[in-house]
């Protein structure tokens, strides 16, 4: 049972508040703390939410406002510049999760918990909807003996609500990164854009223009697979649902080429799907990792650490999670 308050910081953001709502429908009595620069904010997601509080949060104060007060873990859904709330998890040795930093930020979570490698699991969520696509994926890697070719292709609606922290991340992550990291040949390089322009086919086979993405997916995937081509392509238009008159929804396309267990050829394509967009898939994704960095479910809590969400979570338990939130992992024609 934990007793000390989960904080989430940027808490009452709209994937923040998914998140403290899957963590309260699955575990009634873990306590939150709703940490948000608009305090008033903050006490309305509390109170809505029951066994919380709200707390004005401080990116200027090496404690951020807490204070003294004993949490069980951190999880930061903006990008922090300062890494104080790295820091402060750090400090008290307490589990972090983080999901905005882009491959080339990096650097400033990985200097920061290499000066306090013993203190606590760090978690660098920033996959894309934390796991929407390297847990897919290596769930169906076992189909395969050997992957040779990973593709993937993530469709943003226009009309999806993901709030302004989600759209700041991006607008950053584009400025930041004008050349996206692949791997061709078993070679890492990075694609400048001066190429065709990739093409995203969607479901329901309609073709859009996309751009290269730079996306821990791509080094993660690597890691795990050691497959040697692997791209990660980011379209912006409207998903296939919405072609068929109904809400905005969320498209994620996998591809993988390889060798099957028997040594012939295989090719297999795939679609997480989410009809209400992006925010529940993020979200289950999120509050999977707390759950998993405490112990919630009756695992062993993981050794202080640099993780990846893919090293976490069982790519099962995460396809069941995604069913109950609503999404779907679909079977394509290749």
């Amino acid at each position: 049972m934990v007793q000390n308050p989960v904080l989430l910081v940027g808490g009452s953001g709209v994937i923040g508040v998914q998140t403290a709502q899957l963590l309260r429908a699955r575990y009634p009595n873990l306590p939150l703390l709703i940490g948000a620069r608009n305090l008033d904010k903050a006490k309305e997601v509390a109170q809505q939410l029951g066994n919380a509080e709200a707390l004005c949060i401080d990116l200027n104060a090496e404690d951020l406002g807490v204070g003294e007060r004993a949490i069980s873990a951190v999880a930061v859904f903006f990008m922090d510049e300062r890494m104080t709330t790295l820091r402060y998890a750090l400090s008290r040795r307490v589990p972090y999760v983080s999901i905005s930093s882009g491959i080339q930020e990096m650097s400033l979570e990985v200097a920061s918990y290499l000066h306090a490698r013993d203190a606590a699991p760090v978690v660098l969520g920033t996959e894309w909807l934390v796991g929407a696509t390297t847990l897919p994926v290596l769930h169906l890697a076992k189909t395969f003996k050997r992957i040779t070719d990973i593709t993937v292709g993530a469709l943003v609606d226009e009309q999806d609500i993901s709030g302004p922290t989600t759209h700041a991340d991006l607008d950053r992550l584009a400025k930041i990164h004008p050349a996206a990291l692949a791997r061709r040949d078993g070679v890492f390089y990075w694609r400048l854009g001066d190429g065709p322009a990739p093409k995203f086919r969607a479901i329901d086979g309609i073709e859009i223009d996309a751009a290269p993405f730079s996306a821990y997916d791509v080094a993660g995937l690597a890691a795990a697979t050691n497959a040697p081509n692997i791209h990660f392509n980011l379209a912006t238009a409207v998903t296939s649902s919405r072609r068929r008159g109904e809400p905005a929804s969320t498209e994620i396309i996998i591809e993988l080429r390889g060798i099957d267990h028997q040594g012939q050829p295989r090719q297999t394509r795939h679609a997480v799907f989410h009809p209400e967009g992006q925010r529940k898939v993020t979200g289950s994704g999120v509050a999977m990792l707390i759950e998993r960095i405490l112990g919630l479910e009756g695992e062993p809590v993981p050794e202080p650490g640099l993780y990846f969400p893919h090293q976490l979570i069982d790519t099962q338990r995460y396809l069941d999670r995604l069913g109950e939130v609503g999404g779907e992992l679909l079977e394509l024609q290749p």
